[in-house]
């Protein structure tokens, strides 16, 4: 009988200690799968080296999904920058949220509403519809550092055709990196108690890498309703440079600058 209860004992300590190492394993195993998973948007990538743009007012915001440089002074971001990948190209209908202002943003993002009754629509800079991929992301787009005061037919007009023609380049390309914003400098009008600047115009600008090679297609236009065709609001970039103060790829080296994709 008293072998019995010793092997019952020791057994029962077999047991013990196979279940702790089965649960320690477990834990590890699940701290794996989240650091994947948490890493999933950083890797994968078509851009391994920093395509990030300079900042002139010396707050950079990094988000998940994008970073933004944004400037106290106009109350509101003077680029955003994010990577639009192939698979994140999806239609999800997701509950549209309110805007708030940006926790990452030490000077604190301009309230919403500035832009009430003011004529201005808050206009994405990083669209909400390239980050439908998530709830997550989708959701990352309201903050108030990632709008700007645009013209209600320019923003339904001319700036939603560039940007569905931005999400067919990210399709077509397997991925494409964008930069957007409006022209900072020289705005004399004004909104909201906190004096939000409004651009006269706005740029886009959409990378694309195949092999080594870069190329660029960059856009400026006015804050106002067109029925031009996209490509008649080409511009290279060295014009954008020069007006923003922005070097917009300082890592990248004799980058082509196209007309057309």
């Amino acid at each position: 009988m008293k072998n019995i209860y010793i092997i019952g004992l020791i057994s029962l300590l077999v047991f013990s200690c196979k279940k702790e190492n089965d649960t320690q394993m477990s834990e590890v195993v699940n701290q794996e799968q989240s650091s994947f998973v948490s890493n999933q948007s950083n890797t994968g990538s078509l851009y391994s080296v920093s395509y990030e743009p300079t900042s002139t007012t010396n707050q950079i915001v990094k988000h998940k999904y994008y970073t933004l440089s944004y400037s106290e002074k106009h109350e509101q971001a003077e680029w955003v920058a994010y990577e639009l990948k192939k698979e994140y190209l999806k239609n999800n209908n997701f509950k549209r949220p309110y805007f708030i202002e940006d926790p990452k943003v030490t000077t604190r993002s301009a309230d919403w509403r500035n832009y009430k009754k003011s004529g201005y629509d808050k206009g994405h800079l990083c669209p909400a519809g390239d980050m439908e991929f998530s709830e997550e992301a989708y959701n990352d787009t309201f903050y108030t550092s990632n709008i700007s005061p645009q013209k209600h037919d320019f923003n339904s007009g001319i700036w939603n055709r560039i940007e569905q023609k931005t999400r067919y380049w990210a399709g077509k390309y397997n991925g494409i990196y964008v930069v957007t914003g409006g022209i900072l400098k020289d705005t004399d009008k004004k909104i909201g108690t906190e004096k939000v600047s409004v651009p006269k115009y706005f740029y886009k600008i959409v990378l694309t890498k195949s092999g080594k090679e870069h190329r660029a297609i960059a856009f400026l236009v006015p804050n106002e309703d067109s029925d031009k065709p996209i490509y008649d609001f080409v511009v290279p970039i060295e014009t954008l440079e020069k007006m923003t103060g922005i070097d917009f790829f300082p890592n990248l080296k004799n980058l082509k600058s196209s007309k057309d994709f």
